[in-house]
């Protein structure tokens, strides 16, 4: 039973920080998709992302890393709860760096390029982030 109630708990953790980071909660071909664009792992099935969305599973504790990462949260707090995760804007400290799908691909393309292209797409990346820093 208490098993079961844990389960429960931490689909509804789940659904809450999908929600907070602009996802479906109800999704649970979304949910696969974009945990496996950013899990170095072998990919899950959307029937597995189907069980965490319901309360039927919890994921291992790296996949539970992944998780948070990806939404911005606690891995401690989407496994266990406990004090109230506050979202993006209210939690303390510096927030893990949050990926969007489109992100995740360009990094991947960048990482399909020889070493002369990397060194030049970051080279303009760089420069870009100056020009925009010299606006502010």
């Amino acid at each position: 039973m208490k098993a079961s109630i844990e389960r429960e708990d931490f689909s509804e953790r789940l659904q809450n920080a999908l929600r907070n980071a602009d996802y479906s909660p109800d999704s649970p071909t979304q949910l696969a998709r974009e945990f496996n664009i950013r899990f170095a792992g072998r990919p899950i099935t959307v029937h597995a992302a189907r069980k965490w969305l319901v309360g039927e599973a919890i994921p291992t504790q790296e996949k539970l890393r992944t998780l948070a990462q990806w939404l911005g949260v606690p891995a401690e707090w989407l496994r266990f709860g406990g004090t109230q995760h506050q979202g993006r804007d209210g939690e303390a400290g510096n927030p893990p760096a949050r990926f969007e799908s489109a992100d995740v691909k360009l990094i991947a393309d960048l990482q399909r390029l020889d070493e002369h292209h990397q060194m030049i797409a970051r080279e303009f990346i760089r420069m870009l982030v100056r020009i925009n820093r010299a606006k502010s």
